[in-house]
This record gives structure tokens, sequence and C-alpha cells, in this order.
């Protein structure tokens, strides 16, 4: 019942996919509609994510965590996309929705500030949304804090405000 992480491979992306959109259902249906959360597929997210890899995979690093040879989460960590030299983005730490409260976001987190470290990078940032209290709670029990940077992503057709969060490695 140990978790183990590997960096991923494009034979896990389409996994990956289906997983990013079970795990933003379950994170994210209580404060966003259904029809938010329909689209995309998990079939599609396998084709955003491999075409994602395509472009991303030589300044990106994704992660997966597998408890007992199972896929159950993945992190992705590249470059500030606020194009500081000094800052790693964790652009993604995403969980089967039973894994939450096992350790795995937190391994995989753990993870990603290491990668980031060891590429020279002195800080971490994210983007978190607004209104999602669990994972704001989860990044400020490690360390990390709102820098007051405020931007929209849509969900659907849905404008969902995000939160950037920033901690030193």
């Amino acid at each position: 019942m140990t978790i183990t992480l590997r960096h991923a491979t494009v034979d896990d992306l389409h996994a990956v996919g289906a997983l990013h959109q079970r795990s933003r259902v379950a994170a994210y249906s209580s404060f966003l509609p259904a029809e938010a959360l329909a689209e995309p597929t998990a079939e599609a997210m396998g084709s955003y994510w491999v075409e994602r890899w395509t472009w991303e995979r030589d300044d990106h690093l994704m992660t997966v965590a597998e408890r007992d040879g199972r896929l159950v989460g993945f992190s992705y960590v590249g470059p500030d996309d606020a194009g500081d030299p000094a800052t790693g983005l964790l652009n993604a730490i995403h969980l089967e929705p039973g894994e939450r409260g096992r350790g795995t976001g937190r391994a995989l987190m753990d993870d990603a500030l290491a990668t980031m470290r060891d590429r020279g990078w002195t800080r971490a940032a994210l983007w978190v949304l607004a209104d999602n209290a669990p994972a704001r709670r989860f990044y400020e029990r490690s360390g990390w804090q709102a820098t007051g940077e405020h931007r929209e992503e849509q969900i659907g057709r849905v404008g969902v405000p995000q939160l950037r969060y920033a901690r030193f490695v």
C-alpha cells in the first residue's frame, strides 16, 4: 500500500487525462455547475495532455504517483508563467478522489519542490481556484502564501477566479 513516484512517459498521458477529469469533478463540484465540469471528457483530457507534452516536455516534468501499480495522482512542474527565471511553477497536482488525505498529494508536492530545487529555482509559484478551500488549506499548511495576484480561467463556459501562491523552495 505504498506510493511510488516516477517520471511520466508518453504512455501515461491518456490515463493522466482521465484521472485529471475525475479529480476536477470531485474537487470542483461543490462550487462549479455540473455542465462546466462535463467538458472536456476524460478522452479529451488525455488528448490535451498528449498535445501539451509534445510542446513542453523539454522544460516541464510530470511525475505520476502509483499505489500498488495503479495510477493515483500526478504533478506537473515547469518554468514560471510570469517569466521569472528564479521561479518554478507547480502547474498541477491532481489525485484520484479516494486518495485525498492519504499523503499522496503531499508526496507529489514535496517531489515537485525538490525538482524545482534541482533545476536551480529558489521560489515556487502556483495558481489555485479561489473557491477551492481544501486545496488552499493544503497549500497554506505547507508554507505557501497568497501573493495578491489574481486571474480568471475558463472551466467550461464559467469564468473561475484563481489566486497565485508562492513560497521559497
